[in-house]
């Protein structure tokens, strides 16, 4: 991470952008605990007359809720990790190459480097990849993230859902949290499709309850990866 990064992010702008960066994180965290209370209280609690059933709806309920917000938060705060230190261009390398009067001696001067690194990815010219804002040689698939401000190892998009890069160390959260989000939300809508109809064709279910659930839902269908 460069020195640049470090300075701007003790700026106050850069503090108001870590926060802003929080925003669709907490944003998601009031849907689910608005429709925690919109399926618990409102269709459970109060709406349902058969208690044996209601015991069930709502033990698969929290079982479908814990793994979906434990893979959230766990590929929220999985760290991006670092790149080992073996890739790191030393500074009189780097000066070297900053240096260097042709394209050709910069390429030679990192496949020099990087003759012993398990690396296969080249940029057009045939030469290994270099961020000059970390000084380190990219290992395949790695790629600098220009909001965690570092190159993130096997990258495959940054999510402000998640407020993350979707890498090599989080990547199996984030599968398991599109994949509980989805188990989740169609348990949602199969237990409450009974209560929509009824609410539709007699009004007998609360007007909170319905507006809120279909809020939630339709937060939840909208919501995809962003790269």
């Amino acid at each position: 991470m460069g020195n640049d990064d470090h300075r701007r992010r003790k700026t106050p702008c850069g503090f108001c952008m870590a926060v802003f960066k929080w925003i669709p994180v907490l944003f998601i965290t009031a849907v689910i605990a608005w429709s925690y209370y919109a399926y618990v209280v409102e269709l459970c609690i109060r709406n349902s007359e058969n208690r044996i059933g209601m015991i069930f709806m709502l033990l698969f309920y929290h079982l479908f809720l814990t793994l979906f917000m434990w893979s959230y938060w766990r590929t929220i705060m999985t760290s991006v990790g670092r790149i080992p230190d073996q890739w790191r261009i030393p500074d009189e390398e780097v000066s070297r190459l900053f240096r260097a009067d042709s394209p050709d001696t910069q390429k030679r001067i990192l496949n020099n480097f990087a003759r012993d690194l398990p690396v296969t990815n080249r940029t057009m010219n045939g030469s290994v990849r270099f961020c000059e804002k970390c000084k380190i040689i990219k290992p395949d698939r790695a790629h600098h993230c220009s909001v965690c401000s570092c190159c993130v190892l096997k990258m495959d998009h940054h999510c402000p859902w998640v407020n993350n890069c979707v890498n090599f160390y989080n990547y199996k959260y984030f599968v398991l949290f599109l994949g509980y989000a989805l188990v989740y939300c169609l348990y949602v809508a199969f237990t409450s499709l009974h209560d929509f109809v009824e609410f539709w064709k007699v009004g007998a279910v609360s007007f909170r309850f319905v507006s809120t659930l279909a809020t939630t839902l339709n937060a939840r269908c909208m919501r995809r990866p962003v790269s």
